[in-house]
């Protein structure tokens, strides 16, 4: 595998927002940047526009909805001889408006196949590769979101339904038509959503604990804030687009820009601060200028052993790794 100077990272859903601009704030730290991103184009023009040097990143196709397109871009990444230093699981979509579940190429419900099983299956195929790292410890950082932690106020909201994977009744039975939800019960967008992100704290912990202590590997999350600008709010009501931001910045406090979380984010993978591993790292709700990071307690849920090995052993069955 080539080795220079650079550190090499993957970022997912690097073409806009919080992973763009973590991509940016990376390169100037010093990383070679692999932007993972469905629409190549678009990803090389974001690129441009924010001033990242041409030398410091690489594109390459990747659809997180299709587990094909997930074994293509490991495939793709490996042909580029570069070493994988660290990881990004920053991609996501949400679908807050929808009536009746959208369905990956795999036939699963979109928004946890795309939030969840195809970060669930990059990770692990990706965990060879980051063994062989050079560096100390080599990083897996996964985006969080408050609305996915019940120990935080945006995790209580009940409008669609707060966070809850029940039994993964869903899961266990196929998580195909006409199932859409891991619990197995009634579509509701928001809540598919919540319960994506919920299985992306559970799985960053069962990483930590399968593998961190035998491959030095840092597993970690982080709420940078609410980032309330992001493209993952285009699927949303054109008015809440406007108001959003507008509460967040003068209602709650909470708003942070893109550039400042893509910032944090960064600070994840390559701060020495930042180096323990199964944290959830949060900038709280209310922004103050400098504002440092804590350890932010999760739910029972989210804190469940039992529950994130089954979520493990059902997620391994519907990728193909069992």
């Amino acid at each position: 595998m080539e080795r220079d100077s650079k550190s090499t990272v993957i970022v997912t859903g690097a073409s806009s927002g919080v992973g763009l601009q973590a991509a940016k704030a990376l390169t100037k730290m010093g990383w070679h940047v692999i932007m993972a991103c469905r629409n190549l184009e678009k990803t090389q023009k974001a690129a441009r526009d924010v001033g990242i040097d041409p030398e410091n990143y690489t594109i390459i196709h990747l659809d997180l909805a299709s587990l094909d397109s997930v074994h293509k871009f490991v495939n793709d990444f490996r042909a580029t001889n570069k070493a994988l230093d660290a990881l990004v699981c920053n991609a996501a979509v949400y679908l807050p408006l929808l009536k009746e579940p959208q369905r990956s190429a795999d036939g699963y419900e979109l928004s946890v196949a795309t939030n969840h099983l195809g970060h669930f299956l990059l990770c692990n195929l990706l965990i060879e590769d980051l063994k062989k790292s050079e560096l100390k410890d080599p990083r897996v950082v996964i985006l969080g979101t408050v609305t996915a932690n019940r120990k935080e106020l945006g995790g209580k909201i009940p409008i669609p339904a707060p966070p809850d994977l029940g039994e993964l009744k869903g899961l266990e039975s196929g998580f195909k038509e006409p199932v859409a939800m891991i619990d197995g019960k009634k579509f509701k967008s928001g809540k598919a959503y919540k319960d994506s992100k919920l299985c992306n704290l559970l799985t960053m912990k069962e990483l930590h604990r399968r593998y961190h202590d035998s491959t030095g590997i840092i597993f970690s999350s982080l709420y940078p804030g609410c980032v309330a600008t992001t493209p993952l709010f285009r699927n949303h009501y054109p008015l809440f687009q406007k108001i959003f931001p507008l509460f967040q910045k003068h209602i709650t406090g909470g708003f942070v820009s893109e550039e400042l979380a893509g910032e944090r984010v960064a600070a994840l993978v390559s701060d020495p601060k930042y180096n323990k591993s199964g944290v959830y790292w949060s900038w709280g709700n209310r922004q103050k200028d400098g504002r440092a990071s804590f350890s932010q307690e999760t739910s029972s849920e989210a804190n469940d052993d039992r529950k994130a090995r089954r979520l493990w052993e059902l997620s391994e069955q519907l990728v193909g790794l069992a």
